[in-house]
C-alpha cells in the first residue's frame, strides 16, 4: 500500500502542444505508453458509493489489478491510499483483493458480485523531473472513457509527487500554467466513468471556501464532459459565492479578485486559458484541501 499524491490538471484543446514545448520538458523524451484500463463494480456500484476505484490495466505484457480508496484534498491535489500488484489474469485477482485492508469490512459477497462496469483507453506520454530531493512524474493522458455506448474525451495531466515537499506540485503546476492553459480538476477518471454510466452528476453543497472551490472544479468537470451550458452557470455561481464570503472564510482580497474574476471569464466562449488557470491554482494553493474526493 502507497499513499498516492497527485495534482490533476484538466487541459485545454491545444494544451498538450503547449506542454511539450514547455522550457521545463522542451527536449526532454517521453515515455509512450498504451494503457487499456477495465473498472468493476458491483451492479449496484457499491464501490463507487464507498468512493473506491477497482481497475484491471493492461500496460503492455502487464496486468495490474489496483485499488483506490476516496481521496482528501482539494483544487486538483490529493492524498488516496493505493495497492496495485501485476496478475496473471485474465480476470481479477479475488484473493489478493481480499487480503487488502480497506476489503475487510465489506459483504464478503461483494466479491463474487464484481463485474465490468466501464473501460478508458488512453495514450500516456511520461516525463520525470528530478532535482534537490525532489521526484515528480508528470503524465499526460489523452483518450476516452467509455461507459453505456457512450465516450467522453481524457485531456489530463497528472503530477505525481514520488519524492519530495508536495508544496513544490504547486510550483511546477504554476510554472507550466505560464503558457499552457489548463486548470485543477477534482473528478478522478473512476468518478467521470461513475458519472458516464449513470446517466448524471451531483455536485457537491458549498459549505465553506474550500467547498465552494470544489463545487466549481466538479461543475467544469461535468461541464467538459457534457457540453451543457448549465454546468458552466453552476460553476459560475460557484466562484461568484467564493468571491463574496465574509473574511473569516477567505481573508486576502487578492484571492476575492481571483474567484470574481474566474466567475468573470467564463462568460466567455474560450475561458480556459493560462490565465484562467494561475487564477484557479492561486485559489486552490491558498485554501485547505479538506474535501472527502470521489
Amino acid at each position: 500500500m502507497a499513499d498516492e499524491i497527485e495534482l490533476k490538471l484538466a487541459l485545454g484543446a491545444e494544451a498538450p502542444e503547449a506542454l511539450r514545448r514547455h522550457p521545463h520538458l522542451a527536449g526532454l523524451t517521453p515515455a509512450l505508453t498504451r494503457l487499456g484500463n477495465t473498472y468493476y463494480d458491483t451492479p449496484e456500484g457499491d464501490l463507487e458509493q464507498a468512493r473506491m476505484a477497482l481497475r484491471l490495466r493492461r500496460a503492455g505484457d502487464r496486468l495490474l489489478q489496483t485499488l483506490k480508496t476516496r481521496g482528501q484534498g482539494g483544487g486538483g491535489l490529493s492524498t488516496r491510499g493505493e495497492w496495485e500488484w501485476e496478475v496473471p489474469g485474465p480476470g481479477l485477482d479475488l484473493r489478493g483483493l481480499a487480503a487488502l485492508p480497506p476489503m475487510a469490512e465489506r459483504d464478503p459477497g461483494l466479491l463474487e458480485r464484481l463485474v465490468p462496469r466501464f473501460a478508458t483507453d488512453f495514450m500516456r506520454e511520461t516525463w520525470w523531473l528530478e532535482e534537490d530531493g525532489l521526484s515528480v512524474e508528470l503524465a499526460l493522458d489523452l483518450g476516452e472513457i467509455r461507459a453505456g455506448g457512450q465516450a467522453v474525451a481524457i485531456r489530463e495531466l497528472e503530477l505525481e509527487l514520488k519524492a519530495g515537499d508536495p508544496t513544490a506540485l504547486w510550483a511546477l503546476a504554476d510554472a507550466l500554467a505560464d503558457t499552457v492553459a489548463l486548470r485543477a480538476s477534482d473528478t478522478s477518471k473512476a468518478a467521470r466513468g461513475g458519472a458516464l454510466l449513470g446517466g448524471g452528476w451531483t455536485l457537491p453543497e458549498g459549505t465553506g471556501a474550500a467547498a465552494w472551490l470544489h463545487r466549481a472544479s466538479m461543475a467544469l468537470d461535468a461541464l467538459a464532459d457534457t457540453g451543457q451550458d448549465a454546468w458552466r452557470d453552476e460553476a459560475r455561481r460557484a466562484f461568484q459565492r467564493l468571491s463574496e464570503l465574509g473574511d473569516d472564510a477567505l481573508d486576502d482580497e487578492a484571492l476575492r479578485d481571483d474567484a470574481r474574476g474566474l466567475a468573470e471569464a467564463l462568460g466567455a466562449e474560450t475561458w480556459l486559458t493560462p490565465a484562467f488557470g494561475r487564477r484557479m491554482l492561486r485559489l486552490a494553493r491558498r485554501l485547505p484541501g479538506d474535501i472527502d474526493l470521489a
